[in-house]
């Protein structure tokens, strides 16, 4: 009769401390997002202007991912603080563990929405504000590389609190990579170049590409090993190996993407030829240090409207790009670049308004 009378006790008290475990994780959420709140209203009264302007930019769009990190930094505490000390239960690793696996992945979601914010309002304005060229395909590399910072930092940190030894497990990985390579270095190299081409991607399926021994062609797929090109004229499949393409100069007819960007600028007034000439160099001067900006080619049209003695100014852009990511960075820019066409303007006491949004045409490149 002892054994179930045990038994049942046991898992009275399991069913207890899962309702007080329960129960835990619902007020330190709460208390967490009290915490946020706080945070926030703190800054607002009793911080510098500067601060409160990092802080609502960068920091305020994020609150509630905010709070659900100290709260899981107050969980991961009290599940440290109750069962390891205090009941000292065998089992603490399995209650600890995932804590302590969410409250990394949130960091790491935070931290990379954090430096997402601040990477759109600072470095972006900063690399526009430079007299400087703001090349957009590094500063694609440098986004890139600071989420890859997050994520090798949080699991380094995550492994060694583990006793997982992430390092040793990286160098045993390597030194039996070595034997590997070795023996297939050709088949490994058309791997490797195939996952360069995966991320450095400078064509993609579909893409019309010209290789410099007169192959062109439109790409039919893209394997680990080699990628197909379905030749023009002939029809046939030429299969090229993904080591060959990295280093030979790949022409793409189809990734030379062209956007036309249309800015109209609204005058309260007519603006006379001198005038004109100021708001045609503002707007050059602004838009001249843009990477990937055909400055050459952009254009600007006063039409005078004399039935409201108005004038009104349609500039054209032509964004230049390779890709999805690092034209959208260059339409960032050209936004930022519209604001300061604005403020100098306001400057030498030129009122007008932008329509609103700015139209852009794809205007693809003729094969």
């Amino acid at each position: 009769m002892l054994t179930p009378v045990l038994e049942t006790v046991r898992e009275s008290i399991l069913i207890q401390i899962s309702l007080l475990f329960a129960g835990t994780v619902a007020v330190v959420f709460a208390v967490g997002q009290l915490g946020s709140l706080l945070l926030n209203l703190s800054i607002k009264y009793l911080a510098t202007p500067e601060v409160k302007g990092f802080y609502s930019k960068v920091i305020e769009p994020r609150r509630r991912l905010l709070g659900s990190v100290i709260a899981l930094v107050l969980l991961d505490g009290i599940v440290w603080l109750f069962f390891k000390l205090f009941l000292q239960v065998p089992w603490y690793r399995s209650v600890e563990l995932p804590v302590t696996l969410v409250l990394t992945l949130t960091l790491g979601w935070l931290g990379s929405r954090l430096f997402k914010e601040y990477f759109d309002r600072y470095l972006l304005d900063a690399a526009a504000r430079s007299g400087r060229k703001a090349n957009s395909e590094f500063l694609v590399l440098a986004k890139f590389f600071a989420n890859f910072a997050i994520v090798v930092i949080l699991a380094l940190t995550f492994g060694q609190t583990h006793d997982f030894n992430v390092i040793g497990l990286l160098a045993s990985l390597g030194v039996g990579g070595l034997a590997v390579a070795f023996s297939a270095q050709k088949v490994l190299e058309q791997l490797l170049g195939g996952v360069v081409i995966y991320i450095d991607r400078p064509f993609s399926v579909d893409d019309y590409i010209g290789l410099p021994d007169s192959t062109y062609g439109r790409v039919e797929s893209i394997g680990l090993r080699s990628t197909k090109i379905r030749t023009s004229g002939k029809g046939t499949l030429a299969i090229v190996p993904n080591n060959a393409l990295i280093q030979s100069t790949i022409e793409n007819f189809t990734g030379a993407k062209k956007v036309m960007a249309i800015l109209y600028l609204n005058f309260y007034r007519r603006i006379p030829q001198d005038e004109q000439a100021l708001i045609r160099q503002v707007i050059l001067e602004s838009t001249q240090d843009i990477f990937g900006l055909d400055a050459r080619n952009t254009d600007i049209v006063f039409e005078e409207n004399l039935e409201l003695q108005r004038t009104q100014a349609q500039t054209t852009f032509f964004i230049l790009g390779s890709g999805d990511v690092s034209m959208n960075i260059r339409r960032q820019l050209l936004d930022i670049a519209n604001q300061n066409i604005t403020r100098q303007l306001k400057e030498y006491g030129i009122a007008f308004d932008i329509e609103e949004p700015t139209i852009y045409v794809d205007s693809p490149i003729t094969i």
